[in-house]
């Protein structure tokens, strides 16, 4: 499976909408502290970001993409700048956490469902901080955190929104076929996932020794929790007009998950986007609902 970590908008429904410089960031706005925690006997170490002028409004756990990554310190920089906590991890197997790193088959059930169980332990780690008692905490991330990130919601008591750029709302398989199809090349004439499924001279066939394919699709059918997606349009990584369907028939079932579609930005999106991101979140976190939600979350 080929993933990559991480103009025009369509909000739910086409519009037009500018992309906006970030303003510079002002020196000591944030304040970092080191965290470590456990998930299935390993220990997994990572940095807590907190605004230092301010309280926190909300906080997120930073999912990764694929590969062997340790803890982005930019994003959680840029989230606590925001005014929004932010945990950011090692990855198992890489940097200061313990247990192994899966290379070869990550995108296996699992494996898919190891780092699942890992976000999740983050969550929990992150909701116990003192500065976080009754803010809502979320779950975030790039590209392969696509599946990763829902799993961890439908298992997780205390996740109260999920924020994806650039991830899947399909199967692994049909990501890969994409995928294939494309080489993993952005550009300006993306095909669409039926083209690329099309294009295939034999079945494709998902390979048992993988264990189940992985929807994340079906898995956010479970979930009551809001969540937005942001994608680029030039996006050659994942099929962005099947995750735009799929999503598209989950508001219609009632669910609360919105997206964002910048025809003119690629897979790796977040800088352009990141102040949108940011903003979602804090208006969320003023709304009576969530606060509500939190509240019953963190009382349990």
């Amino acid at each position: 499976m080929r993933m990559k970590s991480a103009g025009g908008l369509v909000w739910g429904f086409l519009c037009a909408f500018p992309v906006l410089a970030a303003a510079p960031p002002e020196a000591g706005m944030v304040r970092f502290e080191e965290v470590q925690f456990r998930s299935h006997g390993v220990a997994l170490s990572g940095s807590v970001a907190l605004p230092a002028r301010e309280e926190p409004r909300a906080a997120i756990v930073f999912i990764h993409g694929s590969g062997k990554q340790t803890r982005n310190l930019q994003w959680a920089t840029r989230f606590a700048e925001a005014g929004i906590a932010a945990l950011v991890y090692d990855k198992r197997g890489a940097g200061k956490s313990g247990g192994d790193y899966e290379g070869d088959q990550s995108v296996s059930e699992k494996n898919i469902s190891l780092l699942a169980d890992d976000a999740v332990a983050a969550l929990d780690a992150l909701a116990r901080h003192p500065a976080l008692r009754n803010r809502p905490v979320g779950l975030a991330g790039i590209s392969q955190a696509g599946w990763i990130a829902p799993l961890a919601a439908q298992r997780s008591k205390t996740a109260s929104f999920l924020l994806l750029w650039s991830g899947p709302v399909c199967k692994v398989s049909e990501e890969d076929i994409y995928s294939l199809f494309t080489k993993d090349g952005d550009g300006p004439e993306a095909p669409t996932y039926q083209q690329a499924l099309q294009s295939r001279s034999v079945p494709y066939v998902w390979p048992d020794f993988l264990g189940v394919d992985t929807d994340s699709g079906e898995i956010l059918k479970s979930l009551s929790i809001p969540g937005l997606w942001i994608f680029g349009g030039h996006d050659g990584s994942i099929p962005v007009d099947l995750s735009v369907e799929r999503l598209t028939s989950l508001r219609r079932l009632g669910h609360r998950y919105e997206y964002l579609l910048f025809s003119d930005l690629g897979h790796n999106n977040m800088d352009s986007t990141f102040h949108v991101a940011t903003d979602w979140i804090r208006q969320l976190a003023a709304t009576p609902a969530t606060a509500d939600a939190t509240r019953s979350a963190t009382s349990r």
